[in-house]
Order: structure tokens, then sequence, then C-alpha cells
């Protein structure tokens, strides 16, 4: 189906001369003078070739049929990382470069949206805060108040974040699978 350019966002999937692309970085630049483009950063899903393309706002761009569908985490392995349907009960192996960034934050029984066409899996969206356990952080210094100055912390997954004073090795917090920010201390 076709849609305006300037409404793709991250994840989209648009066919371009026959082959499929999904949207890394899709960004609408209103210059001062002259015509609003849409700058999209793609990979091409074949060979995972990236390319980047510009387009007027108004141009028409054909989006692709997308299946997305929910998938319970399973398992990682030499093959890829393992979800199962849970309507069904199939079982999907999801490569490594589809999964990307989002790796460090899949847990076992998470659920994720999967968006698979003709069989393929596409793009992977987490949930947007996952619990995870701090696993090494400076001590808390005395006399450091509340105010907004962090720490530098390493969480159970390896991430890198930074986390108020008050918090210590061992405590659970929320973070933001986007980026790894801190969010909160986790009520559990």
């Amino acid at each position: 189906m076709k849609v305006i350019a300037s409404t793709l966002r991250k994840g989209n999937v648009v066919e371009k001369d026959g082959k499929l692309y999904v949207i890394l970085f899709a960004e609408n630049i209103h210059p001062g003078k002259g015509t609003p483009v849409t700058q999209l950063d793609m990979r091409r899903i074949t060979d995972g070739v990236k390319v980047s393309e510009r387009y007027r706002t108004t141009e028409q761009v054909e989006r692709a049929f997308v299946e997305d569908r929910e998938h319970t985490f399973l398992y990682s392995d030499g093959e890829g990382f393992h979800f199962m349907n849970p309507e069904n009960y199939e079982q999907i192996a999801v490569p490594e470069d589809v999964v990307g960034d989002a790796a460090p934050y899949l847990q076992e029984g998470m659920a994720v949206m999967l968006s698979v066409h003709n069989g393929v899996p596409l793009t992977i969206e987490l949930p947007q805060r996952v619990t995870l356990e701090v696993a090494e952080t400076e001590p808390v210094l005395k006399g450091q108040t509340a105010s907004s100055s962090y720490k530098p912390a390493t969480l159970s997954n390896g991430v890198r974040t930074t986390v108020p004073p008050h918090i210590a090795a061992g405590t659970r917090v929320v973070v933001m699978t986007a980026d790894g920010s801190y969010v909160e201390r986790a009520k559990d």
C-alpha cells in the first residue's frame, strides 16, 4: 500500500525496486527555504546492506504488508534468538542482526512484538522498560546530596548506565530499553 514518506517511522518496512527494506532511522527535515524532505536510513532485508534515501515529504512510498505478532523469548544459541508464538506454540529463530541492540535486554519469557513478512522475521520491538539488577557501581560518597548527580553502574546484562547515588550494587532498577537510561528503583 502506498503511504506518504513523512508518515514512515523506525521499524516500518518499505518495498523499493522489488526489494524489502526495514527503516532504521527516519527524520523529517524542514529547511527554512525549499521543499521539506524525509531522510530514511534503511537496511535491505535480503543481504543486510544499509541504504540512505531522501524523499520529498509528499512523495508516495510503497509500504510492505507486515504481520506484527506477540512472541515470547525462549533462549539464544548459535542459530540466533528463539521466540515462540503463544497462540499456536510455533517457534521461530531470529538472526542476530535483526535483534541488534535489543539483545542485552532480552529476558527469558519476555513478551515482544515480532514483525514477520512471508515467514521471515524483520524487526523486533521490546517493551519500553525492563527491570534489571545493578551488578556493580561505585560506593556512595558521604555528603553527596540527592541532587542530579549520577554515578556509573553496570547492569546484570552488561549494559553500562548511570544511576542516582542512593542505588547500590544488587538493587533492582527499571531502565528504558531504547537507550538504557535509568527510570526508577524497581518496586518488587
